[in-house]
C-alpha cells in the first residue's frame, strides 16, 4: 500500500491516477477520515477508449482543497463489488492538508 501526503490551498486540485483492474471486475471505491469536510473527491473518468479488451485502465480523481487548515485522509481500495468479504486487491493512501 502506498501512502502520499500533499498540501493544497483552498480551491486548488490534485489529479491522482490509479490503474484499474475493470476488466477483472475490480473498482475502486474510497473513503475519507479526518476532516471529511477539508476536502472534495470526484472520479474523472477512464484512460480513452482504443485500449486492448483485458489491459488495465488507469482511472483519474480529482481532490480538491475545501477548508483551509483540514487535514483528511482518503483511502482507495480497490475491490470487487459481488465479493465483499474478500481483501482489496490493492490500497492508496493519500493524505491532504488544506493551507490557507
Amino acid at each position: 500500500m502506498e501512502v502520499r501526503e500533499v498540501a493544497l490551498r483552498a480551491g486548488e486540485g490534485y489529479e491522482l491516477r490509479l490503474t484499474g483492474r475493470g476488466a477483472r471486475g475490480y473498482v475502486w471505491i474510497w473513503q475519507v477520515s479526518g476532516d471529511a469536510d477539508a476536502v472534495a473527491v470526484a472520479e474523472g473518468g477512464a484512460a480513452p477508449a482504443g485500449a486492448a479488451p483485458g489491459a488495465p485502465v488507469e482511472r483519474t480523481y480529482l481532490v480538491r482543497g475545501r477548508r483551509p487548515g483540514g487535514r483528511a485522509r482518503i483511502r482507495f481500495a480497490q475491490v470487487r463489488p459481488p465479493y465483499p468479504e474478500e481483501a482489496p486487491y490493492d490500497e492508496f493512501v493519500l493524505d491532504v492538508r488544506v493551507t490557507p
